[in-house]
């Protein structure tokens, strides 16, 4: 039977594996919720179905890989609550991933924490992720579904980065001490899921993250440094003016480790580091230019 790859949510992560399944000779369906993201989906050689709205029995039958990506709301995870039964069923399954994030740790005031570390996000958003993550470990645990988890870090790529608002002065370097994110760049998040796809191990959480936590404001200067434009001035945290969402990223302080996508899954990441990031994603910028 012909590899098929069900994405439920099929936006910049999973088109980033898409890309790479595809040339493979794989299938790719994937699902959007807005009309509008369909002709992207098709332009990349993917199958696209509008959902909610379509029926799923036939390319739930055909999957024989599902990824989620929809985020949870407060009802719970969307593709769970509509097609739990359907997925349950689904004949053909070798492997599931969903797409989490390390927000569902918490805080932990930039100390290290990896896959064991206890759940106790401090966010709306990592709580929710938290439910989410039970629900497809309680399903998984009834019927065999083989499913792996993948804890995202902060996403950047091409089209995702700094320079835009750098270039536009936008960019702000806020600072709060002993603040540390972990990133991870999309074709690295891409390489994961392929290792795992072919190195199932059902139950396994994997951490998706760079080897370099760093405080925000130090990817801005490097951005700003790179284009060769000044480095916005330091703002401090306790009294810059800042969104309540923008304020809620800084709730949360962690070191992430990302051992076991290398011993298990034999990853060398292509940007194991920000700066090598960024500097791949200015180059590419200039190719096309």
């Amino acid at each position: 039977m012909k590899n098929t790859l069900l994405s439920f949510g099929h936006g910049y992560s999973a088109q980033a594996l898409g890309r790479v399944l595809l040339p493979l000779g794989w299938r790719v369906i994937g699902t959007t919720r807005d009309a509008e993201n369909l002709p992207a989906i098709i332009e990349q050689g993917a199958e696209a179905l509008l959902w909610p709205g379509s029926d799923m029995s036939d390319a739930l039958a055909q999957a024989t890989h599902l990824l989620i990506s929809t985020a949870p709301d407060e009802s719970g995870d969307p593709v769970l609550n509509a097609l739990r039964d359907d997925i349950a069923a689904a004949p053909n399954l070798q492997w599931v991933g969903y797409l989490s994030t390390i927000g569902v740790y918490g805080n932990h005031d930039g100390a290290w924490v990896d896959e064991d570390t206890p759940l106790i996000p401090a966010t709306k958003r990592g709580q929710l992720r938290v439910k989410a993550e039970a629900a497809w470990q309680a399903l998984a645990a009834k019927t065999g579904l083989p499913l792996h988890i993948f804890r995202l870090a902060g996403i950047y790529g091409p089209g995702r980065g700094p320079f835009a608002k750098v270039r536009r002065g936008t960019a702000r370097r806020i600072v709060k001490k002993n603040q540390l994110f972990s990133r991870i760049h999309v074709e690295d998040i891409a390489q994961v899921l392929l290792a795992s796809i072919n190195r199932p191990d059902p139950g396994r959480i994997y951490n998706v993250c760079d080897d370099n936590p760093a405080p925000p404001q130090d990817v801005i200067a490097h951005a700003a440094e790179l284009l060769g434009l000044p480095v916005p001035p330091e703002e401090d945290f306790e009294t810059a003016e800042m969104t309540p969402m923008a304020r809620s990223f800084y709730a949360e302080s962690k070191s992430v480790r990302n051992d076991r996508i290398k011993a298990e899954l034999g990853i060398t990441l292509r940007y194991p580091t920000y700066r090598e990031g960024l500097r791949a994603l200015l180059e590419a910028e200039r190719d096309l230019s």
